[in-house]
């Protein structure tokens, strides 16, 4: 396994999804804290959309799915928060127009688009230097902002109104925690692709709740699960000759099946 490392293409791949990991474990822990799985759903889907978008203009398509993402986003905050449209009307809403506006912009786009199936189902060994350090600079600053603001981010996601009763700027906070989920989801994209994305987000929280109960220990050890899962699933993946994307989501559902089991003998 070590003789893997001297290829530049597998030293990328490897740093870049324990980048993602730890980004995708922080930001799912959030999501989960606030129940936001469903909505992140929505969002995932949405970004095929920007991602259609790009290609049909011949521009960067993280760049379109990213817009994509965080309108999608915000909009569906937006509704729900205004009482306009219930949430699971908005994020049926948000899913289906995000995926027809990428069917109909991909079928649009002249020739064949090669890295739609990359984008669909992850392709992590085409990771380059300029996506590490994308990925180190959104890491960066996600962890920075828990650092500044961990006490007043834990509230609003328990307890919104319990929070504006305080004087925090809960709108504030949502805001730049939906924007900072688009972005990871967006990101995430090239790792494990659409169809899979959710379980990044949700499955290693899953798995810390069995011996957790506090927000900061169950993002720490999420954390740590994720990074555990991703790489076996990326050595594996040399192994068996499999989608990288697939034996990751694969070994953290064993994961999360036997932690369950020593977890209910317990």
């Amino acid at each position: 396994m070590t003789s893997l490392l001297q290829y530049d293409f597998f030293r990328n791949a490897l740093i870049g999804i324990i980048l993602i990991a730890v980004s995708s474990a922080v930001i799912g822990t959030y999501v989960v804290a606030r129940r936001l799985v469903s909505i992140s759903g929505g969002i995932t889907h949405a970004c095929f959309g920007g991602l259609g978008l790009g290609y049909f203009l011949g521009i960067s398509p993280v760049l379109t799915a990213i817009i994509f993402a965080v309108g999608s986003a915000l909009g569906v905050e937006w509704m729900s928060r205004s009482r306009q449209v219930r949430e699971d009307s908005a994020i049926a809403a948000v899913w289906g127009a995000g995926m027809a506006l990428g069917v109909l912009f991909v079928f649009l786009t002249p020739g064949y688009v090669p890295e739609l199936n990359a984008f669909l189902f992850g392709n992590i060994l085409t990771v380059t230097m300029t996506d590490i350090a994308g990925y180190a600079i959104y890491t960066a600053v996600l962890l920075t902002l828990m650092a500044v603001a961990f006490r007043p981010i834990v509230a609003v996601a328990f307890d919104r109104d319990f929070a504006a009763v305080r004087g925090l700027p809960v709108v504030l906070i949502s805001t730049v925690m939906t924007v900072m989920t688009a972005v990871c989801i967006v990101l995430t994209i090239r790792m494990v692709g659409i169809m899979l994305l959710m379980s990044m987000l949700s499955l290693p929280q899953m798995m810390a709740e069995i011996y957790c109960r506090r927000f900061v220990t169950i993002m720490v050890l999420s954390t740590a699960i994720s990074v555990a899962c991703c790489v076996a699933g990326l050595f594996l993946a040399t192994v068996i000759d499999v989608p990288c994307s697939a034996l990751i989501v694969l070994v953290m559902i064993a994961a999360l099946i036997v932690l369950k089991v020593v977890g209910f003998r317990r």
